[in-house]
């Protein structure tokens, strides 16, 4: 089997995870390409036998620490949101914030995200612990979830609760989503990509954003059809069936890319002083 084979099942989501960690499709893309690249020029990294995966996502960091992605794209093309994420950038603690995304929404164990991250795995396990540690005190905000599957609905406003964050719509149809968003405004939406009513989740979050802007993530049972590289594609997306810690990593990346988040509390107290 060539190389080009062998890694081509892991290409996409290699861009979910360079997308949460980048904060854009752009931005996530351009570091998997040069990626690519690399291995193209130099496939010595994948001879004697190396877990294909592992090795993947290792010469993915290796290049992400080394080539700025605004080297790949056009910071002037940034939107606010993205711009106010990169400002942020340095309020994160970032190594523990990779070995958290390799562990819950790529699925890593310890040992393999301490061979991706070229670390011990005792350093690995701290890591993640320090992640969660510091994603307990991330962003709180309100959620409305547009998914059509009762069930599913209701798994995701109790996971979404037990992170702090607060549900305040749930909506079925296209119609239904762009009225709950558009009346509570809120500050993070979660979203389906099909709908009861035959619509697609896409179309209504793009009439959403025509007027009002939110971070979004998309739910599906098939990533591959999103995470192709053809733009536009979602930035955050998890899959069905989701994990607590997967969909945990996932908001978090999406709050964190969103400048106008903000704990509810604060907001509240901001405006008692106004």
């Amino acid at each position: 089997m060539s190389i080009s084979q062998a890694i081509s099942s892991h290409i996409p989501y290699l861009r979910r995870f360079s997308r949460a960690l980048t904060g854009s499709q752009a931005g996530g893309d351009a570091y998997v390409l040069t990626t690519l690249e690399a291995i193209v020029a130099d496939p010595s990294e994948f001879e004697d036998g190396a877990d294909v995966r592992t090795t993947l996502y290792r010469l993915f960091l290796t290049v992400w620490r080394s080539a700025p992605v605004n080297a790949h794209v056009d910071e002037a093309g940034f939107s606010s949101d993205e711009l106010g994420a990169h400002r942020n950038l340095e309020a994160i603690t970032l190594r523990p914030r990779i070995a958290f995304l390799l562990s819950s929404l790529e699925g890593f164990s310890t040992q393999e995200v301490a061979d991706a991250l070229e670390c011990a795995p005792q350093e690995a396990a701290s890591l993640i612990d320090a992640a969660g540690k510091e994603i307990a005190n991330q962003i709180r905000t309100d959620v409305v979830i547009i998914e059509d599957e009762p069930f599913i609905a209701l798994d995701l406003q109790t996971l979404v609760e037990e992170q702090g964050h607060r549900v305040i719509a749930v909506a079925r149809t296209h119609r239904e989503a762009v009225e709950a968003v558009t009346r509570e405004r809120p500050g993070l939406i979660l979203a389906d990509i099909q709908l009861a009513d035959g619509s697609s989740g896409l179309e209504a979050v793009n009439e959403i954003l025509g007027s009002f802007s939110v971070p979004v993530i998309f739910i599906t049972a098939y990533p591959e059809r999103f995470l192709t590289g053809a733009p536009p594609e979602p930035a955050f997306l998890i899959t069905k069936p989701f994990g607590v810690d997967s969909l945990k990593a996932v908001i978090s990346q999406a709050l964190f890319f969103d400048r106008k988040s903000h704990r509810k509390d604060e907001s509240n107290a901001a405006g008692a002083l106004v």
